[in-house]
């Protein structure tokens, strides 16, 4: 027999939304076990050195609570919910001194830990370890000199995996305006990590040219 948890879990978001809108606790708990960890990681992707993001990411759900009676289209529940935690980025980032938030490159949804993994392969000699330890780091300072504005349309596009449409419709913006802002942002990184490639033996810069261009999914090739 599936119990009644179970049953409100394995509705689908827009069904749990219009049920949460009639007031039904047990559908708001689903839409929260249902995207807690996403809602996690993404906080966590644009300000790793915050040491408060399950704190946010419970604000977060707070705020859906209280305004998920104004969500007049249950089917754009996930963009809403986007929205709310980029908005919720940008009222503490106002709010703290300014420092530029690092990004781990390798933060998944399903991480159950703050582990940040980095590259990890354990097939590697020790040489080649200690390279993807600085290529991961040079990353992440490289990250870190982006705008507000395009380290969070790169965390949506390569990290989250969001489309261009459904990253206009979270940021509320036009489509336009995000392609713009993810090929300036593309542009930038990939001028940062062209100038660390250079540095390296030509060997060596080969292989982490290669890795670079994995990295992000979407043509960040050198």
């Amino acid at each position: 027999m599936v119990s009644q948890k179970s049953f409100y879990l394995e509705m689908p978001d827009t069904e749990l939304v219009i049920k949460c809108q009639a007031g039904e606790r047990l559908a708001l708990e689903a839409l929260v076990k249902r995207y807690q960890k996403i809602v996690f990681s993404m906080l966590y992707q644009l300000a790793p050195d915050w040491h408060d993001i399950a704190d946010l990411s419970q604000e977060v759900f707070i705020r859906v609570y209280r305004h998920i009676g104004s969500l007049r289209n249950p089917k754009t529940f996930r963009a809403w919910l986007n929205q709310i935690t980029i908005n919720l980025f940008y009222d503490e980032l106002r709010k703290r001194p300014r420092k530029v938030s690092t990004i781990s490159l390798d933060r998944g949804v399903d991480d159950e830990d703050d582990t940040t993994r980095e590259f990890p392969d354990l097939s590697q000699g020790p040489d080649e370890l200690v390279l993807n330890q600085e290529l991961a780091t040079f990353i992440r300072q490289a990250m870190d000199q982006l705008p507000e504005q395009f380290r969070v349309v790169i965390v949506l596009r390569e990290l989250q995996g969001l489309s261009y449409e459904e990253i206009a419709e979270s940021l509320g913006c036009e489509l336009g305006t995000v392609k713009s802002r993810i090929a300036r942002a593309r542009a930038r990184l990939q001028i940062m990590l062209k100038s660390y490639v250079e540095k390296l033996p030509k060997k060596l810069s080969t292989k982490q040219n290669n890795k670079i261009s994995g990295t992000f999914s979407s043509s960040l090739t050198l």
